[in-house]
């Protein structure tokens, strides 16, 4: 399956957005989304995926340490069921991969590179969600399973719609 994979770092305030090359082998670090609204996010990220013209995304999901999804994970799994709807209209699926840790390996990449503690705020979301896709690019070419993947609890209509009011 040759394309274009993009993977999110999703936040309260920042997406960090990641993008693969068509043949799935590198990820890097392609821009941050400042999240104004949800909507404006959601339509941004839509935008990403159709100029990249991706085949995939892959959302960063926070998984604790017990395997459980705690209220930051289940936020981002709300705003992810939100985008896979919008995604679904493009024919363009949406995954979860976990992504413990991966703020950290991106810190430790931006210092190897010798980013300065000033700018680091300002890639280390981009590098986050290269992180995870270079994480789910490998697990792809091994031919592993996501790793017990509690992401896929159904989501209700209740939680979705007390998100969108928020």
């Amino acid at each position: 399956m040759a394309g274009v994979i993009l993977a999110l770092d999703i936040g309260a305030k920042r997406i960090g957005v990641a993008t693969s090359d068509e043949l799935g082998m590198l990820a890097a670090p392609r821009t941050v989304i400042v999240r104004r609204s949800t909507q404006t996010a959601l339509d941004e990220i839509v935008r990403l995926v159709q100029a990249e013209e991706a085949i995939l995304v892959v959302v960063g999901l926070p998984i604790s340490f017990d395997g459980q999804l705690h209220s930051q994970a289940q936020t981002v799994q709300r705003f992810a069921e939100r985008l896979r709807k919008l995604l679904d209209t493009l024919g363009v699926p949406l995954v979860y991969a976990d992504e413990t840790l991966s703020t950290v390996r991106a810190e430790e990449r931006l210092r190897a590179a010798g980013v300065r503690r000033e700018r680091m705020r300002e890639r280390i979301d981009a590098m986050a969600a290269a992180v995870i896709l270079e994480e789910y690019l490998e697990q792809q070419r091994r031919g592993a399973p996501q790793a017990g993947n509690p992401a896929e609890r159904p989501i209700t209509g209740r939680e979705i719609e007390e998100d969108e009011r928020r």
